[in-house]
């Protein structure tokens, strides 16, 4: 029913409008879009909740949003997803511009390819696909089992099957890797990703060697990781993209991994706020922090582990605690699925479980490999609408760049 509601909501509030589609800037945030574009602060962002105006602080550089204007140029609305499921909802109504967050309307996909390397995994899948994001989780998800460089000889085979979302017709937020198979010296090597959401080889050993110190020792963990969920009493939908750990003020915050520190300050939403860069497109965030370890600045190299702050309540914070969140290629993952999972062997019923999960894929791969499956473009014609007022389209044709 929901679904149906905002459909019908684009295609009546976009009558005549005209929409264009925009990437979200790095070093925007979000109170300077609002002012570039004469949007009023008060009631979309300094009259907003405590958890609406954080929500606001992790909009990330990138992301494809919409912007629909009247005749006069004036804003009618503003779409920009939050993550894979949620987005900032701004309008207009009766003269008024107003916030709310709404579900994303996509579809998942799923998808594969083949090709034969010429020069290396990453060159040849962008040669292939024209898709940087692709070639990122293939290369990313073998590089901790597997030595490209040396093992790899041309007219070797690799495919990979994935799920794609679509958001307006258009591939949208980062590609799932499902199962990859490369051939080396004569040799299939596949990985899979198991429900545990870590990825295996053909002999069920966990082959993703990116492991989290929990940041809070013995803290409580007082609110967890959803993408979305509708409130039942504030008729809203809310977000919480990381873990709160409840603990005194002035307990020790430790660096998760090793990486480096990309962000150190104070914001209105998360107070004072550190995030910092780790391997293989991590990114981990530390809000509501009393003080930061002395010396620690913007580019500080940090270890797995070591000091960088202090449990507070600074921000938009109602006590003591740590927000953690985290991040893999720009996409917000649950830390616990991460922090409590150790490199392991699967066993017992998981191990029957995840051979099950293996068999079903090593068919469609090899099925894939038999036939040579291309990969399929996706064609965007020249005359994109997708909102008619009967056979006449009322909208201006979306920007195409991916």
């Amino acid at each position: 029913m929901i679904r149906l509601f905002i459909l019908l909501f684009l295609t009546t509030s976009l009558f005549g409008a005209r929409v264009e589609t925009f990437r979200w800037s790095s070093g925007e945030t979000y109170l300077t879009f609002l002012e570039r574009n004469n949007l009023p602060l008060r009631p979309l962002y300094y009259n907003l909740d405590g958890d609406e105006q954080q929500l606001s602080e992790e909009i990330l550089s990138g992301v494809h949003c919409q912007i629909s204007r009247e005749k006069n140029g004036d804003i009618s609305q503003v779409f920009i997803p939050l993550n894979d499921e949620l987005q900032i909802h701004i309008y207009k109504n009766n003269g008024q511009y107003l916030f709310e967050t709404i579900p994303i309307i996509s579809e998942t996909r799923t998808e594969a390819f083949t090709l034969k390397i010429e020069h290396s995994p990453y060159l040849d899948i962008i040669r292939e696909t024209g898709s940087k994001k692709l070639a990122k989780i293939f290369v990313s998800s073998f590089q901790n089992s597997l030595n490209f460089k040396n093992d790899l000889r041309k007219g070797d085979t690799l495919a990979m099957v994935y799920e794609q979302k679509y958001r307006l017709g258009k591939p949208f937020s980062m590609p799932t890797l499902k199962a990859a198979m490369i051939e080396m010296r004569g040799k299939k090597h596949f990985i899979y990703l198991n429900s545990d959401d870590r990825f295996y080889n053909q002999d069920g050993n966990e082959v993703e060697g990116f492991l989290l110190a929990t940041p809070v020792n013995n803290a409580r963990i007082s609110s967890r990781f959803t993408k979305r969920r509708f409130h039942p009493v504030l008729k809203k939908y809310r977000a919480h993209q990381g873990v709160d750990y409840a603990a005194g003020r002035g307990t020790p915050i430790i660096a998760a991994g090793d990486g480096r520190v990309a962000f150190i300050g104070e914001t209105r939403g998360y107070g004072k706020l550190i995030k910092i860069e780790h391997s293989n497109g991590y990114l981990s965030l530390y809000a509501h922090q009393n003080s930061f370890k002395k010396g620690l600045r913007s580019g500080s190299a940090v270890k797995k582990g070591q000091v960088i702050g202090y449990v507070g309540s600074t921000g938009l914070s109602t006590g003591p605690h740590l927000h953690f969140g985290l991040y893999k290629d720009g996409r917000a993952i649950d830390p616990l699925r991460v922090v409590q999972v150790a490199t392991k062997k699967l066993k017992g019923t998981e191990r029957t479980a995840f051979l099950k999960l293996k068999s079903n894929y090593d068919q469609s791969l090899n099925l894939h490999v038999t036939n040579e499956t291309k990969f399929t473009r996706v064609s965007m014609p020249d005359n994109v609408c997708y909102f008619f007022n009967g056979e006449q389209c009322v909208q201006d044709k979306l920007d195409s760049e991916s």
